[in-house]
């Protein structure tokens, strides 16, 4: 080939590069026009959300005035999600998107074949490109990393000390909690109530540097004191009556707010234990039912919630319990307590392997059983 040709293919490929670039960038503008004339033709979409992200919702609807946003609160156990299912076998589909814990969309929905894959509904590039996302990747709940897809990441440690007490220089790992000076001397919420403490139980189980034997001697040699009560775990840590507290989640039981009112409570975090902390997605996840009534406004909201704009509204409004998994976002609205920051080490609690609570369990019930 001689140099003239190819010099020549080499401006032919540029200027086609530079077509087909165009021309995606005229069908996503043109999909998004088709998908937000649609929705408001639909005029409305249906959510089983939290009631925590009532909010976040009126935002949106002030963006998009002619989608009526209505809302089943994702309360009351799974009495909710049952209606759902009592209702879609009676041939009712009433609901569009999901948006709370990945618990009852991967243990209920999931396994009933009642949500659509969320991957086909995104539009926005910016809300597609995973580099703009934390680790480089959307964050699914489900093997096919498809239908439950997780917006939030916060750190979480599930074990403190009062810091009149205990100096956290004691202590470089977790094993180190397991030393027998300190049985009897920690408090902990009660390991066989799911709501609560679970997530400091999976944390722990899934860990690959702790596992179930680490478990199991939490549970069953270092004589813990459980409570149902949050407000009586921080008074006990406060006083010093126990100096030392696990499987305590601190953003239920007021453990950070005790701390910024200046009490002598203190958290492990990456610094204290070379195995890192939890980054939990909480209720930050978000799924699209099958036979949505609404689709193309379900697909306004998803793209919105998505976007750096949802984003930045969700982390503004909730009041600084939120870090988005999105990194190409301000992070002045998070909590310091709840910032990740990308340095430490973080166990993600996502993907099907750790919403299955059964090996958990049962590993609470034989080890409380032998301890008993």
């Amino acid at each position: 080939m001689s140099r003239r040709s190819a010099v020549f293919l080499c401006f032919l490929l540029m200027f086609w590069q530079r077509g087909m670039a165009a021309g995606a960038e005229e069908s996503w503008q043109a999909q998004w026009t088709k998908t937000l004339q649609a929705a408001g033709q639909e005029g409305e979409v249906v959510l089983y959300a939290s009631e925590s992200n009532d909010g976040v919702l009126r935002e949106f609807q002030k963006q998009y005035p002619g989608i009526k946003v209505s809302y089943v609160a994702a309360s009351g156990g799974g009495s909710s999600a049952a209606r759902i299912l009592s209702e879609r076998r009676a041939g009712k589909y009433l609901v569009d998107i999901y948006i709370s814990g990945a618990g009852t969309a991967y243990g209920t929905f999931y396994p009933n074949k009642a949500l659509d894959p969320i991957k086909p509904t995104l539009i926005l590039p910016e809300v597609i490109d995973e580099s703009r996302w934390w680790s480089g990747r959307h964050i699914y709940h489900d093997k096919e990393r498809s239908y439950i897809l997780a917006f939030n990441g916060v750190a979480q440690s599930y074990f403190g000390y009062n810091n009149r007490v205990i100096s956290p220089r004691q202590f470089r790992s977790y094993w180190d909690l397991l030393d027998p000076k300190w049985k009897g001397k920690m408090v902990s919420y009660d390991p066989t109530m799911r709501s609560g403490v679970i997530i400091g139980l999976q944390f722990v189980y899934h860990h690959p540097k702790l596992g179930p034997e680490f478990l199991r001697r939490l549970l069953s040699e270092m004589d813990l004191t459980v409570s149902r009560d949050d407000r009586q775990i921080v008074d006990w840590l406060a006083v010093g009556k126990f100096p030392l507290y696990g499987l305590v989640p601190p953003d239920r039981s007021g453990i950070y707010e005790a701390k910024r009112q200046g009490l002598p409570i203190g958290v492990f975090d990456s610094a204290n234990f070379r195995e890192g902390i939890a980054l939990s997605p909480g209720g930050g996840n978000i799924a699209l039912f099958s036979r949505a009534p609404h689709p193309n406004a379900a697909k306004v909201l998803i793209n919105w919630l998505l976007s750096q704009a949802g984003q930045i509204t969700y982390q503004k409004l909730r009041r600084g319990d939120i870090d988005s998994l999105r990194i190409d976002i301000p992070k002045d609205d998070v909590a310091p307590e709840v910032r990740r920051n990308e340095r430490e080490n973080y166990l993600l609690l996502a993907g099907p392997g750790f919403i299955d609570l059964e090996p958990v369990q049962k590993i609470v019930q034989e080890s409380w059983r032998r301890k008993r």
